[in-house]
């Protein structure tokens, strides 16, 4: 997603209590970096971060990362996660199981290493990369799929939602061909008996323009 510049995104994560500056420093280590010691999830492309602090304020029990590559776009995030965590009545000084990071997906195992132990990982709206020549910057490529297992339990979930029919059809395969089992999957997400689902920017856009939203649940085969 293109995002304007925002000046005042460095600014305000600089002093965040919730932004890791430094993530190679907590490879190994991320379950120290939370007050509380409890589950460890993980969203890639977290965007605006509509999903992450959602999850934050419904899911106390669990510590959740959340990753993007651009500096701007998790600016907005912290605005957004401040700013439900506030309409909540908790306030902002009460978020402690969310914590931000900014780092290119393609080199994640250099921040996150098989001690940290991911117990559920979070896909919502990547790009899909149509075009052939682009589909192995896809996060759900085989490539990628193979790094995701150096850090995930081996009961892990991931969590796969996209717009794109492509992109999930050839997802399914992709998940497949890399030994990952699919325990759930739906082509239209608002009419199945998903149950937490949690909408994002982008899922509300695309299922108010009449698309349905594709959705799987996958882990490793035992």
């Amino acid at each position: 997603m293109r995002i304007r510049k925002k000046k005042w995104a460095a600014p305000e994560l600089s002093v965040c209590d919730f932004f890791i500056k430094n993530p190679e420093e907590h490879r190994g280590r991320w379950r120290e970096a939370f007050k509380k010691a409890q589950p460890l999830h993980l969203e890639i492309g977290c965007g605006k971060g509509g999903f992450a602090g959602q999850l934050a304020l419904k899911r106390p029990d669990v510590n959740l990362l959340a990753v993007d590559i651009k500096l701007d776009m998790l600016g907005v995030g912290r605005r957004t996660i401040v700013k439900l965590f506030d309409e909540s009545g908790k306030g902002a000084d009460s978020i402690d199981n969310v914590l931000l990071v900014c780092y290119n997906v393609e080199q994640l195992d250099r921040i996150i290493a098989p001690e940290d132990r991911i117990e559920r990982m979070y896909i919502n709206f990547c790009n899909p990369w149509p075009r052939d020549r682009h589909k192995k910057r896809r996060l759900t490529y085989p490539r990628k799929l193979e790094m995701y297992k150096s850090f995930l339990t081996p009961d892990a979930e991931i969590r796969f939602k996209t717009d794109d029919d492509g992109l999930f059809e050839e997802s399914v395969e992709y998940f497949e061909q890399s030994g990952y089992e699919i325990t759930y999957i739906t082509r239209d997400l608002h009419n199945s008996d998903v149950t937490d689902n949690l909408m994002t920017e982008h899922e509300k856009m695309f299922s108010d323009e009449g698309i349905p939203i594709k959705y799987l649940i996958a882990r490793q085969k035992s």
